[in-house]
């Protein structure tokens, strides 16, 4: 359609130039005998047209993209920079002309033709800039901008907030310790549960099997918990992706939508949110922040367990579950011993202690 445009603009300039201008052209050039209709001015506009129109055809898609790139950049541009720009560039113009009167009286040629031209340049370029630069300053000048401003910073705070929503998975709300952490006031923001993830807990609850028959039922009373005795905002988020069978891809998809992060403690979810740009929180990345660093030489009393993989180790716990691996510690199992930090292990399952007894320690 615009191409269109370009072509009839481009034929109806030839057109007028060539009944503007070839009589005069062929008066000027003296072909001598020429048919009288060839002479008329309404040839002069089919032959015009014709002539500049093949003459220009090649630049008819130059013409179309040079339209089109100012077309998406002006697309792309605010309203308001819009606006006050062209304001700008209007009261440039206007001056312009209000000065350029005067100076057309004038009997020399520079101040009647020049400098009227390279005023209209010059004061619609100013125009344009000082509307452009102090559209801020222009907005606040009016009531209706001032309470366009007000809707920007509420805008602006509506989407803080939308971006500091936890959307809790299955997982993490059986697991329960989201609970705690909320309880000790340390995550933030709106924690919503979404319609889907209830139905799966709901399912799960209401299993053959005992075991998750009873994970599904604490989660229930966990999030019975959160809702009524923890002071935080909880909502429930009714919508349904009904084109994705997955309850992880929901969780995904849920987050991208409303710019939120994900609670979870499932480590194929946290991998999958991280592959899809989703921010994500995992409990047991916090858990294994939070523990308490030991260091090689350091004591404590420890209560072994039961026997080690290797021979004559002995197995422990800290409060947390983290395991300590006691050397020579077979000897001691169900019973309370002080022992001493050999190494620390960090892997990606968590973190586990080597350590010796205190008594053998001080027999070496």
């Amino acid at each position: 359609m615009l191409r269109r445009i370009v072509q009839l603009f481009i034929l109806l300039v030839g057109g007028t130039l060539g009944f503007l201008y070839l009589p005069y052209l062929i008066d000027l050039l003296n072909f001598g005998s020429i048919p009288s209709w060839l002479a008329s001015s309404y040839a002069g506009v089919f032959i015009g047209a014709l002539i500049l129109f093949l003459s220009t055809f090649w630049l008819v898609d130059n013409i179309v993209g040079l339209i089109r790139l100012v077309e998406e950049t002006l697309v792309k541009a605010p309203v308001t920079d819009l606006l006050f720009g062209t304001m700008g560039l209007g009261i440039g113009l206007l001056l312009a002309y209000l000065i350029g009167l005067p100076l057309e009286a004038v009997a020399i040629p520079v101040f009647s033709t020049i400098l009227p031209l390279f005023l209209t340049i010059l004061l619609g370029y100013l125009g344009f800039q000082v509307g452009f630069k102090k559209r801020d300053e222009l907005v606040n000048l009016f009531p209706m901008g001032n309470r366009s401003m007000k809707d920007k910073k509420q805008d602006s705070l509506e989407e803080e907030e939308r971006g500091s929503l936890k959307i809790l998975d299955t997982s993490v709300i059986i697991d329960g310790r989201i609970a705690d952490i909320c309880q000790t006031g340390f995550l933030e923001g709106t924690l919503m549960i979404p319609e889907f993830v209830l139905e799966e807990l709901q399912h799960i609850a209401d299993s053959s099997d005992v075991l998750k028959r009873n994970r599904g039922r604490r989660g229930l009373d966990i999030l019975n918990k959160i809702q009524k005795e923890l002071p935080v905002n909880v909502e429930i988020y009714e919508g349904d992706f009904e084109e994705i069978q997955e309850v992880d891809s929901k969780l995904v998809k849920l987050a991208k939508v409303l710019n939120g992060y994900v609670v979870t403690n499932d480590f194929n979810l946290n991998k999958v949110c991280d592959l899809q740009g989703v921010s994500v929180l995992n409990i047991n990345d916090l858990a294994n922040a939070v523990k308490p660093v030991v260091l090689p030489g350091e004591e404590m009393a420890v209560q072994v367990i039961k026997d080690g993989k290797e021979q004559n180790q002995g197995i422990a716990y800290l409060d947390d579950g983290t395991m300590i691996v006691v050397e020579e510690g077979r000897n001691y199992i169900g019973k309370n011993i002080e022992v001493v930090v050999t190494s620390v292990l960090q892997t990606s399952a968590g973190r586990m202690i080597f350590a010796k007894p205190k008594l053998l320690e001080k027999a070496l």
